[in-house]
């Protein structure tokens, strides 16, 4: 495929990284229904690792098996699939080169009170499965956000220098923040911009709410007039606060939801100026055929077809 402008214009931001990392980052942004839009709608599948495999998958008791969700993204046109090391692994050989895939290279589970992550996969394992980029959370606010930040700029250098993407989860959450604080627009801002401080090249966060959460951000974003009165207008903001939209922001589509209150999150992602969305509860906990006609409904949002 050719390099179309909006790829163009959005590879030229990334002024630091190596032919490797570029090409992976245009694979990306080339694959499925959005080639060449430069959005991106990725399938992530680590719920089953945080959540639980009877939270996760007994709605939808096909999507137990890896193998279901590769072949659900690459029937869908998305752009990339997401997952820790053994899901990936499961599938790696039937569905090697048919879609770019995501490392997410440490994990949770809820087993634990911790607001903490282990390293649960490396830039080799990433490299061996034939990766297009690596993820890793950071939980901004939490005990051991110093201890992530450093574990990611390791990651982050090793990646690149491998030529691999690096996609950042930037979930703010810990002793300070209340369930609102974590999805407050101004730590949402917050976590968007601390990625693209630690060399993210993709950050994912969470659709913020016009809750303000720090009283001396709420002061600044009151006395500037800072408009966050729409989903639109503080996605925007979003996208601003990672190096005015230097760096790619995909926001998530959160807990289970109803199909019209997810495409109208949707609309407001896109309509932000948002660069796309990474879902997974809300599509393979519903039965494929619905799953499928979702994601085309929200590839065709953000393709402006609809």
């Amino acid at each position: 495929m050719t390099l179309t402008p909006q790829v163009k214009a959005i590879l030229d931001h990334y002024e630091s990284d190596t032919p490797g990392t570029r090409a992976n980052l245009y694979r990306l942004m080339n694959t499925g229904r959005l080639a060449g839009t430069g959005k991106l709608v990725i399938l992530p599948v680590d719920q089953g690792f945080e959540h639980g495999p009877g939270r996760s998958f007994a709605p939808n008791p096909p999507a137990y098996d890896p193998h279901y969700h590769y072949s659900l993204a690459i029937e869908a046109g998305l752009n990339a699939f997401a997952a820790p090391l053994g899901m990936l692994e499961a599938g790696a050989s039937t569905f090697a080169g048919q879609i770019p895939t995501i490392l997410k290279c440490n994990s949770s589970d809820s087993l634990t009170t911790q607001k903490n992550q282990a390293v649960t996969g490396t830039v080799a394992d990433a490299l061996r499965l034939g990766c297009s980029a690596i993820g890793f959370t950071i939980y901004p606010a939490s005990d051991y956000q110093f201890h992530q930040m450093e574990q990611l700029r390791e990651m982050a250098r090793e990646a690149k220098n491998a030529g691999l993407a690096v996609v950042v989860w930037s979930y703010p959450r810990g002793p300070m923040l209340d369930k609102a604080g974590e999805t407050a627009i101004d730590i949402c801002a917050y976590a968007a911009h601390i990625a693209a401080e630690l060399g993210a090249h993709i950050i994912k966060v969470k659709p913020p709410t016009e809750d303000l959460c720090l009283p001396a951000a709420k002061k600044v974003y009151i006395d500037e007039k800072v408009d966050i009165a729409t989903l639109p207008a503080r996605i925007r903001h979003v996208v601003q606060s990672a190096f005015a939209g230097r760096r790619i922001v995909i926001f998530s589509g959160g807990e289970h939801t109803t199909t019209a209150h997810l495409l109208e999150t949707i609309r407001g992602i896109h309509q932000g100026g948002g660069f796309g969305s990474i879902i997974g509860r809300n599509t393979f906990q519903r039965p494929r055929a619905e799953a499928l006609k979702l994601l085309g409904e929200i590839t065709d949002i953000f393709a402006q077809k609809a």
